[in-house]
Formats: structure tokens, C-alpha cells, sequence
């Protein structure tokens, strides 16, 4: 994907010291930050202009937020959220030690946006919620802009970013492209080896690992099948290499991500991610680097992943551009709103 910066938003980058926020000598650096080429593109994405008031979710490091403050300029303000009060109150000294004035960052959930300074003409979230938020919805104005990472299938870490407007008092998505951030939480993360989110059952000895069933409405109250699932990969009986060119990996995600059926993600290792189908009798999954894992040699999702491969291959390995984005509302859940659904 090209990289396109809007002229005021490199305009913005010259004014905002980078490191002063990223590495700050007093704070000293942190981890919650995203490389300055992404954050310059999506704050592109945001359009942002003089005079709007933005609600971002997500205040990081605060360099985000201090790039938001010059784009909207001494009449306009900015909100920023975080989970984590460590990083609101350092991003709100060091906002105040440059001379900044029309930011104020609160350590709350940002699931509930902030109504109290709504409404929002752009609202920017550097983390990625189960679903879009009709609380979003709700602070921004007609004709405003949400720009948000947004899971495209119930799994971890299977998400795209989305530009978003709102009209009528409803999103509609205006344009995807390859994007991530971390997770939302309800309270600060001291340890990312297992997602926060969709993980039905973890094992912490001898190793970490994991895995997370798409279909855990299906599952029972003890989460048997997903316990079960697991272990049989852990002990799979059959291994196999994909026969084809080697694998894309984002490409792979997104089909099988809109594929959808008995989709299962898991990490048997830190780090190496799997996708796959499984039941309550059998899983099948493919690693990136094409190694595949089965409870057996004649296990039916093995049968069904196989051919998922083949579908892929035989359309060309489509990329996002390939799929039609779709907002479905979804809101007798915890978190009410639209989830963002791709099809072919």
C-alpha cells in the first residue's frame, strides 16, 4: 500500500517533536506507540481541520494527540483517552510543558467515548474495540469522521482500518486499508502474550498458548471444546506442508477470514500464528510458512481446510481491495453497535 500524507498533516509532523514525546527523558520512552509513517496516514484519513473538536481513543505516548492539537489549531480542542492513568497524566504534562492548551487527556474507558465534550467532528481511536461503538456513533456529527482499527471476523487479531462517516445518525464505510492496533481493555495490560479478547482457553505450562473458536456459542459453559480443541493440536498426529507457492499471509486472512464457518486461530508458540477450521471432533490449522497441523490424517477439517486453500488460490489470492465492506449492527451485546463484516 502507498503511503499518502495530507500536506497538513506533514505540516504538523515538522511542528511536533517526535522523540519529545516517544522517548521523553523525564517519563522515558514507552511502548504504546505506533510508527510516525502509520500515524501520519491515518490522521490523513481523518482530515482533520482548524476549529473541529476530536475525540481520540488511545493517547499512547501523547505524540498523536499533540499532532491532533496543531491540525486543529488555538480554536479548536481535543479530547484524548486512555485506559492506562500512567499515560494520560504524563501525555497532559508534557502537552501543558510545550504550551498546549486546547488538549486535555482523561484515564477512562474509551468504549464510552466522552459524552460531555460531544459533539465530535472527527473522532480517531488508536486501538481496536470488539465492534464499532454505538457510543461513537452517538458523539460524532452528522457528516463527521470515524477512523478505527475494527475486527473483520470473532478472532484475535484478524482486523482492518476503516474510514467511517457518519450520515443520518449512521456509519457507512467509506474505504479499508491494512491497519492494527491493540485491543481495547477495561484496565492497563502489563503482559501481551495472549490477546485480551476471544481467547476461549490458554494453557501457561510448560509454554503459553492458545486458541480461539469462532463459533464459542457453541461451546459449553466449561469451555470443553475449546480446552479439547487445543490439546489436540498440541499432540497433533499429522503434519503436512502446503503444496502451493508460498503462503501470503494477509491475503490468507482476509479470505479466511470472510469465509467465517468453524474459523479457529491459535499460537501453539509465541508468536506463530495459526488459522483454521475445527469442530467439536477434529481441527485442521496452517501456519504462515505453510506447515500444517491436524488431529489426523483423515480429520474432516482437514478435508475442509485443504480446500479453503484451493478456493484461495484458484481466485487469485485476492487482496482487500477484492472485498465489499459491510457494517452489520449488532447491539444486544455488552458493547452495542456495528460489526464490520468483508464478503466476496
Amino acid at each position: 500500500m502507498t503511503i499518502t500524507v495530507a500536506p497538513a498533516v506533514a505540516h504538523a509532523a515538522k511542528q511536533v517533536p517526535e522523540r519529545h514525546y516517544t522517548h521523553n527523558e523525564t517519563r522515558g520512552q514507552t511502548i504504546h506507540r505506533t510508527n510516525p509513517t502509520f500515524v501520519h496516514r491515518d490522521l490523513s484519513f481523518l482530515d482533520v481541520e482548524p476549529g473541529m473538536n476530536v475525540l481520540e481513543i488511545g493517547t499512547g505516548s501523547g505524540l498523536t494527540g499533540g499532532l491532533l492539537a496543531e491540525l486543529v489549531g488555538r480554536t479548536g480542542s481535543v479530547v484524548s483517552l486512555d485506559i492506562d492513568p500512567f499515560l494520560t497524566r504524563w501525555a497532559n504534562h508534557i502537552h501543558t510543558g510545550r504550551g498546549l492548551h486546547n488538549i486535555r487527556c482523561h484515564a477512562v474507558n474509551g468504549i464510552a467515548g466522552f459524552p460531555e465534550k460531544s459533539p465530535y467532528h472527527r473522532l480517531g481511536a488508536w486501538c481496536t474495540p470488539p465492534r464499532l461503538p454505538k457510543t461513537w456513533v452517538e458523539q460524532v456529527i452528522d457528516g463527521g469522521l470515524i477512523v478505527a482499527t475494527l475486527p473483520i471476523a470473532p478472532v484475535p487479531n484478524l482486523v482492518v482500518e476503516a474510514k467511517i462517516r457518519i450520515t443520518d445518525g449512521r456509519p457507512y464505510v467509506e474505504e479499508v486499508f491494512p491497519g492494527a492496533y491493540v485491543e481495547t481493555v477495561t484496565s492497563p495490560r502489563n503482559t501481551f502474550s495472549v490477546p485480551p479478547r476471544w481467547v476461549d482457553w490458554e494453557n501457561r505450562v510448560p509454554a503459553t498458548s492458545w486458541i480461539s473458536l469462532a463459533w464459542r456459542d457453541q461451546d459449553d459453559w466449561k469451555n470443553s471444546a475449546a480446552h479439547a480443541t487445543l490439546g489436540r493440536l498440541l499432540d497433533s498426529s499429522h503434519t503436512e506442508q502446503y503444496q502451493g507457492e508460498a503462503i501470503d499471509w494477509s491475503s490468507l486472512r482476509l479470505w479466511l477470514a470472510s469465509t467465517g464457518a468453524r474459523l479457529t486461530m491459535t499460537e501453539l508458540a509465541e508468536d506463530v500464528p495459526a488459522l483454521g477450521h475445527s469442530t467439536r471432533h477434529s481441527v485442521a490449522v496452517v501456519q504462515e510458512d505453510g506447515t500444517i497441523l491436524a488431529d489426523s490424517a483423515d480429520s474432516g477439517s482437514l478435508t475442509v481446510l485443504r480446500g479453503w486453500l484451493a478456493a484461495w488460490d484458484d481466485a487469485g489470492r485476492p487482496g482487500l481491495d477484492a472485498y465489499t465492506p459491510t457494517l452489520v449492527p449488532d447491539m444486544d451485546t455488552d458493547v452495542p453497535g456495528w460489526d464490520l463484516r468483508l464478503s466476496r
